[in-house]
Parts: C-alpha cells; sequence; structure tokens
C-alpha cells in the first residue's frame, strides 16, 4: 500500500509541475489539433496533446506558442489556443489596434470561424495558462510535433 501511495504522489507531483496529457475537444485548432466533438465524443476520437509546463515558471511563453488555459469566464472550462500577443504587442483586430496590457496575452484559434478565443473575451490573464502544448501524442497517425506559428498579417509593424 505504501508503494502505491508513494506511486501516486510521483505522478500527482510530475503532472502538476513538469507535464501532462491532454485530450482535445472542439474543431478550434483545425488542422493543428483534431478534436473530438459533442456528435462523436470519447478518447479515442480526436487528438491526445502533450502539454510542457516549464514555460510556467516566469511565463516564459512565445509569439505562436499553442497553450492550454482556463477560461476566463469559467474557471471549470480549458480550452487550446495559439498564443499570438504577449504583454506590450499590439495586435490587429479588425479594423482596430490592440494594446495587450501587462499580464495579459492574446489568444486565438487556428479554426476562425469556429473560435471562441480572445477576439471575443479580450486579452487573458497570463495566471490562466496550464502550460504549453508540444506534441500529439495521439492517435498514431496524428504524432508529431505541434509547430509554432504566427498567421500573417496580425501583428502590425512597429
Amino acid at each position: 500500500m505504501r508503494n502505491c501511495a508513494t506511486s501516486a504522489l510521483f505522478c500527482i507531483t510530475i503532472s502538476d509541475r513538469y507535464g501532462t496529457v491532454s485530450h482535445i475537444q472542439g474543431s478550434s485548432m483545425h488542422p493543428t489539433l483534431a478534436g473530438c466533438s459533442a456528435t462523436f465524443p470519447g478518447y479515442l476520437r480526436g487528438d491526445v496533446a502533450l502539454v510542457e509546463k516549464f514555460c510556467l515558471k516566469n511565463y516564459k511563453f512565445s509569439h505562436g506558442d499553442v497553450v492550454i488555459f482556463h477560461s476566463p469566464n469559467n474557471f471549470k472550462q480549458i480550452f487550446v489556443k495559439r498564443l499570438l500577443a504577449l504583454p506590450g504587442d499590439l495586435i490587429q483586430v479588425s479594423s482596430d489596434v490592440v494594446i495587450i496590457p501587462e499580464g495579459h496575452c492574446w489568444v486565438e484559434g487556428d479554426n476562425s470561424t469556429h473560435s471562441y478565443d480572445s477576439r471575443s473575451f479580450g486579452p487573458i490573464p497570463l495566471g490562466l495558462i496550464r502550460g504549453r502544448v508540444t506534441h500529439v501524442v495521439w492517435p498514431p497517425q496524428r504524432i508529431g510535433k505541434v509547430e509554432r506559428k504566427m498567421p500573417a498579417g496580425r501583428i502590425p509593424p512597429y
């Protein structure tokens, strides 16, 4: 029994501090990540992604990272989006330019027509981010690294 408790504590520590896996829901990150939907739920549908948490120390993020975070409107809800702007950055939103305040970032889904993101709820606090998605680990045909990339024309020249 003692070995079982020690193993459980070890796994919880690893998951809390270093990395975990997350099942992707929805289509907002298509084609980068494939999520299962309410129509076809289950762990055999949709991607399972590796989420590293080293980036949370001192909030070390980069433009184009795919991050997992708590919804700013419902802490129980988890989103996966691409990080487009960091504190102090300017971002083009429709015909406006938004300045990202200190301690916040701007996130958007790759599938913009099916994404509830910063265009709807504005910049999010960096403290809501739970980690950076680095790899797809399931299903086997989609195993691979999740690339950091930026959509063209979103960050205006300074």
